[in-house]
């Protein structure tokens, strides 16, 4: 799947049969956090901490992202939280 066929998907019903992180940032997209999190909580790998390294940064949460982002092997995110997402889903989708 593309970047482009991810973001479209968006606007349908139902996630598309992509890896859980990123079913994640699908629902993150669709303004759906606490599913988003719920999602990126139960990823044990990198990825997944990625994401819910971005998902607490997106909450406030700061300290807690730090701890995710350091998990998943990322330096703390400071930039728009819509730039990161497209930086996180096109990493997942390669």
């Amino acid at each position: 799947m593309t970047f482009e066929q991810f973001e479209s998907s968006i606007s349908g019903a139902t996630p598309p049969a992509v890896a859980p992180a990123l079913v994640a940032l699908w629902h993150d997209a669709r303004g759906d956090w606490r599913t988003a999190h719920e999602v990126a909580q139960d990823v044990p790998d990198p990825e997944g901490a990625w994401v819910h390294a971005y998902l607490h940064r997106k909450e406030g949460d700061a300290s807690n992202a730090g701890y995710w982002y350091r998990r998943a092997g990322k330096p703390m995110a400071s930039g728009p939280l819509e730039h990161e997402w497209k930086e996180i889903a096109r990493a997942l989708l390669k």
